[in-house]
């Protein structure tokens, strides 16, 4: 009971220490802090829209849920946390041979970054830049930002600038989107799975061989297999692209599309977010099809 007591008064005393160099503050500290306080209280300067010809930003997949429309009709959604990307780099067809945009999502650590990474979004002083310098190049320039974890380009954008901010406000007035991602890996599958095969039959004149995929063999012309066979091997891990898919809501506050049905890709995935250009056919359009002979 003792010690207990002796802790009690040691920690009431340190609370009271405490108190009394709260007490005395440096005026001058709390100055600054007041200034502090004043400058970010003031209103921003609102930065310039991002122009694009086909909307586009860098996301990560953050999960499924279920939202309502107003007449009460369930629609299953996948939010993604999209933004906010800066642009990197601006490339022209003068210099480098195609229009693009280079943009990036999310900062990595410096302690992460190398050198030659570091550099590609802020000017560094070496060797050869002072040689480039003297002999009169221009230095394209640099976002002046950290260093982003994913990085991606847009081609045939050529309006964006180097060093603004790409928010999902840029998809306000967009009814659907194309995403692309990396499809969950799955590792080596046969070709039930992998493919869709239906394997042999259950009967017992099928020897332990249910799952097989069966004969491969072709005619002694050609007496090979062509490339492209489906068999078994890995499954997964690999580009996928599902296109237009309904953009259903858009949360500007927090950075986030929700999306209609699912996107590739498991959760916390990076994805890209482009808007649509599957334009579909009117039923009008086209030329209609000449009935074969004997048809009714």
């Amino acid at each position: 009971m003792v010690a207990a007591g002796t802790c009690q008064r040691v920690s009431f005393h340190g609370r009271k220490n405490m108190a009394a160099e709260e007490d005395q503050t440096d005026p001058q500290a709390g100055s600054e802090e007041a200034a502090a306080e004043a400058t970010a209280a003031a209103p921003a300067e609102e930065a310039e829209p991002v122009e694009m010809d086909r909307k586009g930003i860098l996301g990560r997949k953050v999960g499924m849920t279920q939202i309502f429309d107003a007449d009460g009709t369930v629609v299953p959604v996948t939010v993604i946390e999209a933004g906010p990307c800066t642009v990197l780099m601006s490339r022209s067809s003068d210099r480098d041979g195609y229009d693009a945009v280079q943009v990036g999502f999310l900062d990595k650590p410096r302690r992460l970054a190398s050198r030659s990474v570091r550099g590609q979004v802020v000017r560094l002083d070496s060797k050869r830049t002072k040689r480039r310098a003297e002999a009169g190049v221009d230095v394209s320039p640099k976002a002046d930002c950290e260093p982003q974890r994913f990085v991606r380009e847009f081609r045939g954008e050529s309006k964006a600038k180097v060093g603004q901010v790409v928010t999902v406000a840029v998809f306000e007035g967009c009814d659907a989107v194309d995403i692309t991602g990396t499809t969950k890996g799955r590792g080596t599958a046969g070709v039930m799975k992998r493919h869709g095969f239906a394997g042999q039959r259950a009967s017992h004149g099928v020897k332990k061989v249910h799952r097989h995929q069966g004969g491969t063999g072709m005619c002694q012309s050609p007496g090979r297999l062509f490339k492209g066979k489906k068999m078994a091997g890995r499954f997964g891990n690999e580009r996928s692209t599902t296109r237009n898919l309904r953009l259903v809501g858009i949360d500007a506050e927090r950075n986030l599309l929700m999306v209609r049905g699912a996107v590739p890709g498991p959760n916390g995935g990076y994805l890209v977010v482009r808007q649509t250009n599957k334009v579909r056919r009117a039923a009008t359009t086209g030329t209609p099809t000449s009935k074969k002979k004997g048809a009714k």
